[in-house]
């Protein structure tokens, strides 16, 4: 890949309770989320601020968890720009969002964002979120949202407040899956629990009081883009802990 077609990744960093106490004021914890209300799928996406004990987000009906994720980033860069920040340090749970801000982006733009001769998954955000990184140091930590609340740190702290800060208020998801067919509710369990495999998904939907059929949940995987992504991602060579470019 030539220089000009290079793009700037964001840097791996350290966790939030070793940044100095003067740049904590730069660090922002993002998260998205997804739920069916009545017919329609909806997202949210929320960015919050531990220094400024205040949380910003964006909603809209249509799409996934995993786009809420990565429009959360490009809320937090819209911040950092709107307040001139001169680094901007970046806290997410999800794995995805990360290593693609660590270097699937410079893959993603070497294919002109297109796989098979199709868009990538929700390119024109990756594209967006690209080009501002051109623009902005950008560090990159990824949370692990799984940690026992005995090892909890002020990170996992933050990380808790953007989760609740992403959830959507309704007063109950609509799990009234028969009419609207097996295969949307089971896109709706292969989403919500993290596009996970077929044996997992079913367990997970099984645990909600949701019983899906094997062949549902393969069909749903086999079309998932987001997987598909996750997959082509996955084949690229690390990136993690070396300089960021630019």
């Amino acid at each position: 890949m030539s220089p000009e077609e290079e793009v700037t990744r964001a840097e791996e960093f350290l966790p939030y309770n070793k940044l100095p106490e003067n740049e904590k004021q730069y660090a922002l914890f993002t998260d998205g989320s997804c739920c069916i209300v009545g017919k329609h799928r909806r997202w949210k996406a929320a960015v919050w601020s531990p220094t400024g004990r205040v949380a910003e987000a964006a909603e809209g009906e249509g799409e996934s968890s995993h786009f809420a994720e990565v429009k959360a980033i490009q809320l937090a860069l819209g911040i950092a720009e709107r307040e001139k920040w001169p680094t901007l340090y970046l806290y997410t749970d999800s794995r995805m969002v990360a290593n693609a801000l660590w270097g699937w982006l410079q893959q993603w733009k070497q294919s002109n964002w297109q796989r098979r001769g199709k868009p990538i998954w929700a390119a024109p955000l990756w594209q967006d979120i690209a080009a501002r990184l051109e623009k902005l140091a950008v560090k990159v930590r990824h949370v692990d949202a799984h940690v026992p609340k005995s090892r909890a740190t002020e990170e996992h702290e933050n990380n808790q407040q953007v989760d609740q800060a992403a959830k959507i208020e309704v007063a109950q998801v609509d799990l009234d899956w028969q009419p609207k067919g097996e295969l949307f509710i089971a896109w709706w369990a292969h989403d919500t629990s993290g596009h996970q495999g077929r044996d997992a998904t079913y367990r997970w939907a099984r645990d909600q009081g949701v019983d899906l059929s094997m062949d549902a949940i393969s069909q749903v995987i086999h079309a998932c883009e987001t997987c598909t992504a996750i997959k082509q991602a996955k084949q690229v060579k690390p990136l993690c802990g070396m300089e960021a470019d630019g």
